[in-house]
C-alpha cells in the first residue's frame, strides 16, 4: 500500500484487493445509483418524484400548481429527471405529461416509503 499513511501493522492484502476488484466490478452500477440518488437528492425533484409515483403521470402546469412553482423552474428540474432518465414522457395532444421510469422505480420505492411513514433518518 504505498502512498498510504495508514498506522496499521497488518493490512489484508487479499481483503483490499479483492474489495478493489468488486468496485471495479460494479462501476457501472454505482455510477447508475449514484446518479439517481443525486438526481433525488434535491428537495424539489424529491418532491416531483413522489407526487409523480402517486399520480402516476402529471404534466408541467400540474406540478406547476401543486408546487407552487413557476413552469420554468420546474421544467428545468424535469429537464434533468428526464435526461438522467429517471422520468420518461408522453405527448397527448399538445401536452407533455411525465410519469416515472420503471427501470429506476425499485431505487426510489424505499425513498417514498421513509416518506410516507415519516421514518427519516
Amino acid at each position: 500500500m504505498k502512498n498510504n499513511q495508514c498506522i496499521r501493522v497488518l493490512a489484508d492484502i487479499n481483503q483490499i484487493n479483492a474489495c478493489k476488484e468488486v468496485l471495479k466490478e460494479m462501476e457501472s452500477e454505482i455510477a447508475d445509483l449514484s446518479s439517481v440518488l443525486n438526481l433525488a437528492g434535491n428537495e424539489v425533484r424529491l418532491k416531483i418524484l413522489y407526487l409523480i409515483s402517486k399520480e402516476e403521470k402529471l404534466c408541467v402546469c400540474d406540478l406547476s400548481d401543486m408546487l407552487e412553482m413557476n413552469i420554468a423552474a420546474v421544467s428545468q428540474h424535469l429537464r434533468k429527471l428526464k435526461d438522467g432518465k429517471v422520468l420518461k414522457n408522453d405527448k397527448v395532444g399538445q401536452t407533455i405529461f411525465y410519469s416515472l421510469n420503471k427501470e429506476r422505480l425499485d431505487v426510489l420505492k424505499p425513498l417514498f416509503r421513509k416518506i410516507e411513514t415519516k421514518e427519516l433518518v
